[in-house]
């Protein structure tokens, strides 16, 4: 597993410049200049919509997981994928991979400077101060099955349950070595996850195909927020794409609820 996660981490590795911050994204090699990181980065995505607070409200009309109306000061995004590793850095749960990623992301509770994002938008969703849209898109590639297990998890109202799991070390290892979206394991996935859902109403879903065509959906609507890599995250208008800790990020969404 170790070697897989350093493999996965280098190869996804890449960093982006965006209103002075260092952030870590998915596209080149540590050892790149910034200046070719930037050139890369420019040359395999297209140019970076403007997005609208209206377009980011209209996410909350759209058939997505979400949580609140779009009706608050703070509206929240993220667009990831369950088996993606800075996504599990950025989820705070995974504390091995952050780890291994180095320093810079090593969580402030195991010594390090990083505040993983994502615990501290859920605290600002559960205060009522914020509300919240999840949109995948391929970021890794083995996190299409559970994908759609989070999406039959959501039917159940134990989204977040399920999200837990999944990133977690154990989950991490469960797609990306185990798993690997392999429709014969389905019942693995759900056993994995019998903690959270309901095993028979999640089996059920999964086999159906309910969500056969949804993970392509949430990707088209990434793409036309010009989101391409995972983690990628909106604060209102302002858009963080990378691993970015809570202290790159706070000042906007404190900005935004004054």
């Amino acid at each position: 597993m170790g070697l897989l996660v350093v493999t996965s981490l280098m190869a996804g590795y890449g960093w982006a410049k965006t209103g002075g911050a260092k952030v870590l994204g998915t596209t080149t090699s540590p050892t790149a200049a910034p200046q070719v990181q930037q050139q890369a980065q420019q040359q395999q995505q297209p140019a970076q919509p403007q997005v609208s607070l209206e377009t980011i409200k209209g996410l909350f009309s759209k058939d997505l997981v979400k949580f609140g109306k779009g009706d608050k000061k703070l509206l929240m995004v993220e667009v990831s994928d369950p088996s993606c590793p800075y996504c599990h850095i950025a989820g705070g749960i995974n504390t091995e991979i952050g780890a291994q990623a180095g320093p810079r992301f090593t969580l402030t509770s195991q010594g390090g400077t990083y505040v993983a994002p994502l615990p501290e938008m859920r605290k600002l969703l559960d205060e009522g101060k914020a509300d919240f849209v999840w949109i995948y898109t391929r970021g890794h590639g083995n996190g299409e099955l559970a994908t759609k297990a989070l999406y039959c998890a959501y039917d159940q109202g134990k989204f977040w349950e399920a999200h837990d799991l999944l990133l977690s070390a154990k989950g991490y290892d469960l797609l990306n070595n185990q798993i690997q979206n392999d429709t014969s394991k389905t019942q693995q996935l759900v056993d994995f996850l019998a903690s959270a859902v309901n095993t028979q109403q999640l089996k059920s879903c999964l086999d159906s195909g309910k969500y056969n065509n949804r993970l392509a959906a949430d990707s088209a609507v990434a793409a036309s927020l010009g989101v391409y890599g995972t983690p990628g995250f909106f604060l209102n208008t302002t858009n963080f794409g990378g691993a970015y800790s809570w202290n790159d990020m706070k000042s906007v969404a404190e900005a935004a609820l004054q």
